[in-house]
């Protein structure tokens, strides 16, 4: 099987059910920005992490595979591939766990320290766009709302691993003055 198939070159694309959208739609939009936050994510992954990062940074790909997967099947009758309210809780733990190690905030960080750090912070804005992206696209179609919140919660999440990565090496927060 070759990679092209030359069915995308009127400008359309196929989803999950025999569907075809152009490929300017929302939903592509969100489920395309939800694939590049995947891929800045591999680049995270190539630097030397912590094993319970990398863990959970590798979860978080497959996960994303999900969310893509989601977004891409407009049949909300069919329930496979689905991202559930389980995902979002273990996101939540891994905030709340994470947390413990850092010091509270008292004024708004600058992304930066670390280079791994920095990149988790770009991903997170990435993840942000995505998730705007889903609330346009449900604003158009019915989706399932639990991707909204994964992405909510992800974009929580990799604020912190930031922070916690930075805090692991020794490298103080940077805090924004005007």
């Amino acid at each position: 099987m070759k990679i092209y198939t030359k069915t995308g070159d009127d400008g359309s694309t196929g989803l999950q059910g025999n569907y075809r959208i152009d490929k300017s739609h929302p939903r592509i939009i969100s489920y395309g920005t939800v694939d590049e936050a995947n891929a800045t994510l591999g680049i995270v992954l190539t630097h030397s992490l912590d094993e319970d990062v990398k863990s959970l940074l590798t979860q978080i790909q497959n996960d994303l595979f999900l969310v893509g997967a989601d977004l891409s099947n407009p049949n909300l009758n069919d329930t496979k591939n689905r991202v559930s309210l389980e995902m979002i809780e273990n996101l939540e733990t891994h905030i709340d766990k994470f947390e413990t190690e850092l010091p509270p905030l008292t004024n708004f960080i600058l992304p930066g320290g670390d280079e791994s750090a920095a990149q988790l912070h770009y991903v997170r804005t990435v993840v942000r766009r995505a998730e705007s992206q889903t609330v346009l696209l449900s604003e158009k179609d019915e989706i399932n709302s639990n991707c909204i919140k994964y992405l909510n919660r992800l974009s929580d999440l990799f604020f912190v691993m930031g922070r916690l990565i930075n805090k692991r090496k020794n490298i103080p927060d940077v805090p924004w003055k005007i």
